[in-house]
């Protein structure tokens, strides 16, 4: 049985003999966009239309019967399917060869002028293949949503860094707001807009939305605080702080917005449930939403948690019956006798509308949240009170048999 190495190459598709020869080729056409498609083939390992056409000429010179030896994974079933012996190896000598003097055939093929030449025209390919991923990477809209969670997050743990910094400082000062204002980017404001406070007065706290009765106790505490007095050169940089953060809140919005229209676009049925932040978390947790739309009810009910999963399958302790879907306000509010029935509950409406969002496009939410609701309430309902805490004697022997 006659032996023949072939291999699929920047150039074109090559057959070759026992002894090195090439016994037969298809050139690839010196076009950049044809190339390009090409590369991308080549590293998925699917056949090129040059190593279609080379096959067939094999075919019809030789017959089927070859032991054909391929360096590339994905033309195995290709090849075996089409009736040849086929065998894989990465490491052929006589592939491995030709590949070291492919320069040089390049140029003989009048493929490329010169060596010289072939290595710029391969690091030329090379940007063009990388810049086509990139812009299949950016047509990903579900990748653009998880971009702007990660950096909501981002801006999150950076707002409340600095928040806790600003108050700090600014308590050196006055002390007294720290207690009576506790939404950070209200103390933020109050610092950024009125600075010492000695010029802290009613018409300032108005104009920042205050209630009556909140703007007579900071402007009481305010003259009499026991805080240390500071120049403006003093107050500037804590001003220049708490603008920051005012901006850094700002954007967050921005992002918010857009984030929302992103998903509503990407996952119209996961946000319909569970609003776009949630929606986008579980994206972003996944990694995709096609992965997302793969994973089972049992995964999605745990996205977030793995850690403590991790920690229960090794100490043989509890796991845990939530991750981050604990955000949901029904799961977050309810008793915690009754959290872990409708976050698996919640997970499983969350798997189908993944599904249909990937899958099928179709808007199926309407339903799966009115179904989703009804079995909250029967779980409010059903299991409206604790379950009964066996006795330390029941733990021991375990509960009484039920008589017959």
């Amino acid at each position: 049985m006659m032996k023949v190495f072939l291999t699929d190459v920047v150039v074109g598709a090559f057959a070759i003999d026992s002894n090195g020869n090439v016994i037969s080729r298809v050139v690839a056409p010196n076009d950049i966009n044809r190339l390009v498609e090409r590369a991308l083939k080549l590293e998925e390992g699917l056949p090129t239309d040059e190593f279609l056409k080379l096959v067939d000429e094999l075919v019809g010179n030789y017959g089927r019967g070859l032991e054909v030896v391929v360096d590339i994974e994905g033309y195995v079933k290709y090849l075996s399917d089409a009736g040849f012996k086929t065998v894989l190896e990465y490491d052929n000598e006589v592939l491995l060869k030709f590949k070291d003097e492919l320069p040089r055939y390049a140029v003989e093929l009048g493929f490329i002028k010169s060596v010289d030449e072939y290595y710029d025209f391969l690091h030329t390919l090379s940007l063009a293949v990388t810049r086509s991923k990139l812009r299949k990477v950016a047509q990903k809209r579900d990748l653009l949503a998880v971009q702007a969670i990660r950096a909501i997050d981002d801006i999150d743990k950076v707002f409340n860094l600095f928040a806790s910094r600003l108050r700090e400082w600014y308590s050196i000062h006055f002390p007294e707001l720290d207690d009576i204002i506790k939404e950070h980017i209200d103390y933020a404001r109050i610092v950024a807009e009125l600075g010492s406070r000695d010029y802290i007065d009613e018409k300032g706290l108005k104009k920042l939305g205050f209630s009556e009765g909140k703007i007579k106790r900071i402007i009481s505490v305010s003259e009499r605080s026991m805080g240390a007095e500071l120049s403006n050169h003093d107050i500037e940089p804590i001003q220049t702080l708490a603008n920051i953060m005012i901006e850094l809140d700002r954007l967050r919005d921005e992002l918010t917005s857009y984030l929302s229209s992103v998903m509503k676009e990407v996952a119209p049925n996961t946000t319909e449930l569970v609003g776009p932040l949630l929606g986008a978390r579980l994206l972003s947790l996944s990694g995709s939403l096609e992965t997302l739309a793969k994973l089972p009810a049992s995964t999605i009910q745990v996205l977030g948690a793995e850690k403590a999963l991790f920690r229960a399958l090794r100490t043989g302790g509890k796991p845990p019956k939530h991750g981050v879907i604990f955000q949901y306000p029904e799961i977050h509010k309810a008793p915690r006798w009754q959290r872990g029935k409708i976050a698996r509950s919640l997970a499983t409406k969350l798997a189908i509308a993944v599904k249909a969002d990937y899958f099928t496009g179709r808007f199926i939410a309407d339903k799966l949240k009115r179904e989703l609701e009804e079995r909250i309430n029967e779980i409010k309902t059903t299991y409206a009170k604790p379950p009964v805490k066996p006795t330390k004697a029941e733990r021991v022997r375990g509960p009484k048999p039920k008589k017959k």
